[in-house]
């Protein structure tokens, strides 16, 4: 193997991007034991509602409940393993009913009905209710944890954004939990998760491929690392107005954000699967959901100030401006996943000094499978 010299540091081996008994270990030790950003809190507003999204190797079923409170179980009959339900998102009345058995089951999930179950007396309805899966909400988000003990929140999640912004009050200024969904566009990348994550975390590539990005940030054109640096937001040029796709003028500042932190833009990365973007007058919120070696499905979700949802003001200039971002970076990624699985990248590629920092995400990879 090449020893590269000081200024490249290696990155992780071809194998990582391509072999499926890797992406099996990852679902078991990442995935399904980390937080899990997998819905907006908005998206399930009543009783009733759900979606089901895939967490490393499980179906979740998201849930409002009688009460209003949200719930997350496994998306698993207790009697035969049926799935519960099926489509992405929906509405049941009081109960979900398993449409094989008719296995019934609370919001809460516990076990309510099933025929016959009066007639045995000996079983314990709440020994075989839904297997519940660990939630928490934060910045408007549905996290979950299907570790039987979750790590940290606080330390997590919550620290890998106070670390990135330098103090928790930053990104409570923004209030993402009371902004509105705008537009969401769902991606899907033929792509291993671990590319896209290198590929947000570095601007290297900005001058090469984001021409409408540089515009509006110049600073980017030059490949730098500072914007991953504790505190440090991307200026606006002097002739940018707005975060839009010509730089013109969009939305008021959101109203808690200051003028330290007014036109600039920040980038955070929520190990495994969140990328939040914020800038002065909305947030865009990534949550990817890997789900083989070579497909990653990417939700991304434009968050504005409810006025300017309500008011149903023309939003396409603001979402244009990351979409076309997204559909860069997505292609690049898709570019190298079928070079993962050449002899010429057997042992990897290199990163140059402003990437230097995606070592540290190889590294809680590497620390994470290794058990």
């Amino acid at each position: 193997m090449t020893i590269a010299p000081p200024s490249l540091i290696n990155t992780l081996p071809g194998s990582s991007y391509a072999d499926p008994e890797v992406f099996a270990l990852e679902q078991e030790r990442i995935f399904e034991s980390s937080w899990f950003a997998v819905a907006r809190a908005a998206d399930m507003p009543t009783p009733g509602k759900f979606r089901t999204v895939q967490v490393g190797r499980e179906s979740v079923l998201l849930v409002r409940d009688r009460r209003g409170v949200l719930r997350a179980h496994l998306n698993v009959c207790r009697h035969r393993g049926a799935r519960l339900c099926t489509e992405p998102a929906g509405e049941v009345r009081n109960a979900v009913r398993c449409p094989y058995h008719a296995w019934t089951y609370g919001l809460d999930g516990s076990l309510i009905a099933a025929p016959n179950l009066a007639e045995m007396a000996d079983v314990d309805r709440a020994e075989y209710g839904l297997r519940p899966v660990h939630l928490r909400e934060w910045l408007g988000a549905v996290w979950v944890c299907l570790a039987q003990r979750p790590p940290s929140f606080e330390d997590t999640v919550m620290g890998a954004v106070t670390a990135r912004l330098g103090d928790a009050d930053t990104v409570e200024a923004w209030g993402i939990d009371r902004l509105e969904l705008g537009r969401r566009i769902v991606y899907d990348v033929a792509a291993n998760w671990k590319l896209i994550v290198e590929n947000f975390m570095e601007c290297y590539h900005c001058a090469t491929i984001h021409p409408e990005l540089t515009e509006v940030l110049p600073e980017f054109a030059d490949g730098f690392a500072a914007q991953y640096y504790v505190g440090h937001g991307a200026a606006f040029a002097e002739d940018a107005h707005g975060f839009t796709i010509d730089g013109g003028a969009s939305f008021p500042t959101l109203s808690a954000v200051d003028d330290a932190h007014d036109r600039r833009y920040y980038a955070i990365t929520v190990n495994p699967q969140v990328f939040i973007n914020l800038v002065p007058d909305h947030v865009i919120f990534h949550r990817m959901y890997p789900l083989a070696v070579d497909r990653t499905v990417v939700e991304c979700d434009w968050l504005f100030a409810p006025e300017v949802v309500a008011g149903g003001a023309d939003l396409s200039r603001s979402v244009e401006l990351f979409h076309r971002v997204n559909q860069q970076d997505f292609e690049a990624c898709e570019r190298c996943q079928p070079n993962m699985t050449s002899r010429v990248y057997d042992a990897g590629g290199v990163l140059v000094p402003s990437e230097h920092h995606i070592a540290a995400f190889h590294h809680w990879v590497t620390e994470k499978l290794a058990g």
